[in-house]
């Protein structure tokens, strides 16, 4: 997965293809695009019907792009990859949330890097904290930073199950995009 195609592949192939679970408050999904989201960006057709291609061009457009994950990429290809996968399941403003808050936890109270208003927008300041602690924490600090992204997005899950039981149909799999 060292690439941004690879990353949008690896979404494809978790996502897996059409589901319509009455459990599911997105309803109708096909690779992990809900109906509203592919009438969004012009899909008229059956659900069922969408293709491969067509969810692909969404992702590369809505969730690595537009919240310029792909900037993100060249500074470190596996956080990139964890905030597009955490963008696809959750939306990459929770995702980029997730990053501003890790890296506002992990600037030593201000003196490694300035505290990121946390917005929700992945921009040229979060860059630049997130090349400013990998510059002083190197490849262990990627890990750690990874961990902690995933720790955030796990509590996410749990507090979606919890607030409603429904969820808790689905957190077994969801937990699957932290596990690996």
């Amino acid at each position: 997965m060292a690439t941004i195609n690879g990353i949008i592949e690896e979404v494809l192939t978790n996502e897996g293809g059409y589901v319509n679970d009455s459990r599911d408050r997105g309803g109708e999904t096909n690779f992990g695009i809900t109906v509203a989201t592919a009438r969004a960006n012009g899909y008229t057709g059956p659900m069922k019907a969408m293709t491969r291609d067509f969810a692909r061009s969404v992702y590369m457009k809505q969730y690595v792009v537009a919240p310029g994950f792909d900037k993100i990429a060249a500074i470190s290809m596996s956080v990139a990859a964890e905030l597009v996968d955490t963008g696809v399941n959750m939306g990459p403003k929770v995702a980029s949330t997730f990053l501003q808050r890790a890296l506002n936890g992990l600037n030593n109270q201000g003196r490694d890097y300035p505290d990121l208003l946390v917005d929700g927008v992945a921009g040229q300041k979060t860059r630049d904290a997130l090349s400013a602690y990998f510059k002083k924490r190197g490849k262990e600090g990627e890990i750690r930073l990874l961990a902690l992204l995933n720790a955030l997005q796990g509590e996410r899950y749990l507090s979606l199950a919890e607030g409603r039981s429904a969820n808790e149909a689905f957190l077994y799999g969801w937990l699957a995009r932290i596990a690996a």
